[in-house]
C-alpha cells in the first residue's frame, strides 16, 4: 500500500490582542487571544518544501492586528467571520479557514458609584469562546465559554450507582456539587446564512441559562445536570442547533474529624484536583 499525505492545515495560534475603543472619553475594551487556521493544496510545501502557495503565519498575525483596527474588534464572533472571509476570498489557495477566539473579560473600576471611564479590573478565569469555521460550503460559528467555576453546596446527589469488587466509593444524597464548566453551542446554517444574530446578547442569554439550570435543578447526577442545562438553552434559542457541555467533578470530600471530637455535618471538605471525574454530552435536536 501507498504512503499518501493526509489532511492538513497551518496557521499562527494565540496572538494576543487588545483593542481599545476611543471614539468617546468612555472607553471600551476588548482583550483577545486569535487562532488562525488555513485550509488548502499545500502538498508541495509538504512534500517537496516548496512554499509558493503558504501565506506566512507571520502575515496571518498582522492581519489580526490590522483589522482589529480597521474593522473594529466589537463581537468577536463577527471579528471571526470578517477574517476568516478575507483568507477564502483574497489568498488563492486556500480553500477553508477556522478562525478561534478566545476572549477575556474585564469590568470597570467602581469609582463614587459609577465605572470609571478607562479603568478596569480583570473579572476572572472564565472565558468566552468562538470557534468560526468558512468554506466552499458556507460559515459555521460555534460561540462558547470555558473555566467557568461553579459550585453548590447542596442540591446534589450521588447513589444507585453500579458497584463491583473494587467500589468503595459510599452512596450520598447531599454533597457539593463543583466544576470548571466548558459549553459551546453551534448555530443552526440558517441562522448563520441570515446572519443579524445579536451575539453579544444571545451568549448572555445562554451563560444565564446554564448558570440558573446548575443552581435550581436537583441533581441526582452530574449527568442530568448537564442534559437539563442544553436542553433549557436549545428551548429558549431556536437558532441554535446544539450544545456540548463539559463538566469536570471538582471533588469535595467531607474531611474526618472525629478523632478530634468533632461532628462534621457536610461542614468541612477537602477540595481534590486530581483525579476527577470528566462528564461531556451533546444536546442536540433531532
Amino acid at each position: 500500500m501507498g504512503i499518501v499525505l493526509g489532511a492538513n492545515e497551518y496557521g499562527k495560534a494565540e496572538n494576543r490582542l487588545v483593542r481599545i475603543h476611543r471614539d468617546t472619553a468612555r472607553h471600551e475594551i476588548r482583550d483577545v487571544t486569535v487562532s488562525t487556521a488555513l485550509r488548502g493544496d499545500f502538498s508541495a510545501a509538504h512534500l517537496v518544501g516548496d512554499q509558493s502557495r503558504v501565506l506566512p503565519t507571520d502575515t496571518q498575525k498582522n492581519t489580526c492586528y490590522a483589522f482589529a483596527k480597521s474593522k473594529g474588534l466589537g463581537e468577536i464572533e463577527d471579528y471571526a467571520l470578517t477574517l476568516a472571509r478575507h483568507f477564502l476570498d483574497t489568498v488563492e489557495p486556500v480553500t477553508g479557514a477556522r478562525i478561534e477566539v478566545a476572549e477575556f473579560g474585564w469590568d470597570r473600576v467602581e469609582v463614587g458609584g459609577s465605572g470609571h471611564d478607562h479603568t478596569w479590573v480583570r473579572r476572572g478565569s472564565e472565558v468566552r469562546t468562538t470557534v468560526v469555521t468558512v468554506d466552499g460550503d458556507g460559515a459555521r460559528v460555534q460561540s462558547g465559554l470555558r473555566d467557568l467555576v461553579l459550585l453548590k453546596s447542596t442540591g446534589s446527589e450521588f447513589a444507585g450507582f453500579l458497584v463491583d469488587e473494587y467500589t468503595t466509593l459510599a452512596p450520598t444524597h447531599d454533597r457539593i456539587m463543583s466544576t470548571s464548566l466548558v459549553a459551546g453551542w453551534r448555530y443552526g446554517d440558517a441562522s448563520v446564512r441570515g446572519a443579524g444574530i445579536a451575539w453579544d446578547t444571545t451568549w448572555a442569554d445562554v451563560r444565564r441559562i446554564l448558570l440558573e439550570r446548575f443552581a435550581t435543578v436537583h441533581s441526582l447526577a452530574l449527568q442530568q445536570t448537564l442534559w437539563e442545562m442544553g436542553r433549557a438553552a436549545l428551548q429558549a434559542h431556536p437558532e441554535i442547533a446544539e450544545i456540548s457541555l463539559s463538566a469536570p467533578n471538582r471533588h469535595h470530600f467531607p474531611v474526618d474529624l472525629e478523632p478530634f471530637g468533632l461532628a462534621n455535618e457536610n461542614e468541612v471538605f477537602y477540595a481534590a484536583d486530581r483525579p476527577y471525574g470528566l462528564i461531556e454530552a451533546t444536546v442536540t435536536r433531532d
